[in-house]
């Protein structure tokens, strides 16, 4: 008999119908059946080739609004990631050349919250102001390339 929580042998999981469908499309792309496809992962993740997985989440659905600031600054802005870092609605802050210094993607959900957002940017040590562009559709958004 076995004991709760004790496993005896290797378990394998059958693909998900959502994760099979991404074998199947895989599978389409090299020309291989989803079962041979699926198997080969398995092999090449067991030999370290195939380090992790991910998932990539549609930012669509995500309610609220999406904005893009220019930050001027009156000192190297790049020495203010860690403070950028420690607003969590920033999701992604580059250092540019043009009219602005730094450029920041910033998703809230309410405008209120982007003012409170445009606050905490004042309050960064150099940051001198900011002009803010509201997203009002996003028609093209790719993912890095492989």
């Amino acid at each position: 008999m076995r004991s709760p929580g004790r496993r005896t042998g290797p378990c394998r999981r059958s693909p998900t119908p959502a994760s099979f469908g991404e074998y199947a499309a895989l599978a389409r792309a090299v020309g291989l059946s989803a079962a041979a496809t699926h198997e080969r992962v398995r092999k090449l993740r067991e030999r370290g080739v195939v380090r992790r997985t991910t998932v990539e989440v549609d930012a669509q659905p995500r309610a609220g609004v999406l904005s893009v600031v220019l930050v001027d600054s009156s000192a190297w802005a790049g020495d203010s990631a860690a403070a950028f870092a420690a607003i969590p609605e920033i999701e992604e802050a580059h250092v540019i050349a043009g009219s602005a210094p730094v450029l920041v993607k910033v998703r809230t959900a309410s405008t209120e919250q982007l003012q409170d957002v445009l606050r905490r940017l004042y309050a960064v040590v150099g940051v001198s102001g900011t002009r803010a562009t509201v997203v009002l559709e996003t028609f093209l958004e790719r993912p890095p390339a492989p």
